[in-house]
């Protein structure tokens, strides 16, 4: 989804496969929570409605309550021209709807419009306005913006770089549970970006992004626990967070784990499954000739084997460690 410093994103990413009703919709409640500020008001028919499937119910429901400018209502009818549910896609009105939830003082549709603007859909490409509703969405408590906003401020494109801000912004998102933010602040706390260092501190909020099924979070607090930075050196955990996330198909994880199992790092020996790890990381387009050198070796026999083994996976799982107990 995006590239990891061995620190910080350095571009403008959006979070993918968050769509406006998975961000607004309370857990508790099931209903459609987008007022962190301004007059918008829940929709609870329509957007129960909506997460059962009738998409034309809840848009003729919203559509009552949008004429008398509920925000959240007008939201919801842009999500659903957005992916054209029940209704032909069209962008454009998605975007408009937003428009109107947005000057209604709907922060997800600040947000959603940003996304739009970004990419040029539905209304012309425009990175400084949407800079602009980040921000907006942002200042209204909204962690997926906080997240993207944050990483304006690191690119420093459409607003002022600005380091301290980012972490601040990071921070928030983060303490929110948006698992892609607690990564990047920990990286941002482990290596000082933004703030002052505290690695045992970033540490802890990899592990949380890692716990939350990042498998670039495995692979970063893998290396920490591997060096010992932020928390105990303990490489035999390293090894079985690497193959955790070698298992989600993480190729960085699969060329590390094949290193690990090549030399008996952490983890008993086993040229086989190293190889069987290297050709998965290769299948990926990550080729690395170290891995390459630790495995001259290998008998023609275990690596007939090995590719044999690659080529059924992931339906045959490529069994190492023990990680169905990982340890802190």
């Amino acid at each position: 989804m995006k590239q990891i410093f061995a620190g910080l994103v350095l571009s403008l990413l959006l979070l993918p496969g968050i769509g406006l009703a998975e961000a607004a919709a309370s857990t508790e409640t099931g209903v459609l929570n987008t007022r962190p500020s301004g007059p918008t008001q829940p929709i609870d028919d329509a957007y129960g409605a909506f997460q059962r499937g009738y998409y034309l119910t809840a848009l003729n429901l919203a559509l009552e309550r949008a004429r008398t400018d509920d925000a959240a209502a007008q939201t919801l009818i842009g999500e659903i021209y957005a992916n054209g549910l029940g209704v032909p896609e069209s962008a454009a009105k998605a975007a408009s709807w937003y428009a109107l939830a947005d000057r209604n003082g709907d922060a997800n549709a600040s947000f959603a419009l940003a996304l739009m603007y970004q990419e040029g859909k539905g209304v012309p490409a425009n990175r400084a306005r949407a800079a602009e509703l980040m921000e907006k969405a942002a200042k209204a408590g909204l962690p997926a913006a906080q997240y993207n906003l944050a990483l304006l401020y690191v690119e420093g494109q459409y607003v002022e770089p600005n380091q301290t801000r980012a972490a601040a912004l990071m921070e928030q998102a983060a303490k929110a549970g948006l698992g892609d933010a607690e990564l990047e602040f920990g990286l941002m706390l482990i290596n000082g970006i933004g703030t002052v260092p505290d690695p045992r501190r970033g540490a802890a909020y990899v592990r949380a992004a890692a716990e939350a099924g990042l498998s670039d979070a495995m692979v970063e607090y893998a290396t920490l626990r591997y060096l010992g930075k932020g928390i105990d050196k303990d490489i035999e955990n390293a090894a079985q967070w690497y193959e955790k996330a070698a298992q989600l198909g993480n190729p960085v994880a699969q060329n590390r784990l094949a290193i690990l199992l090549a030399v008996g790092e952490g983890i008993p020996k086993d040229l086989q499954t190293a190889a069987v790890w290297r050709a998965l990381a290769r299948r990926a387009g990550l080729a690395d000739p170290k891995t390459d050198k630790l495995l001259a070796d290998i008998s023609p026999d275990d690596l007939k084997k090995a590719e044999a083994r690659a080529r059924a996976w992931p339906g045959t799982p490529v069994g190492t460690t023990r990680t169905d107990s990982l340890r802190q």
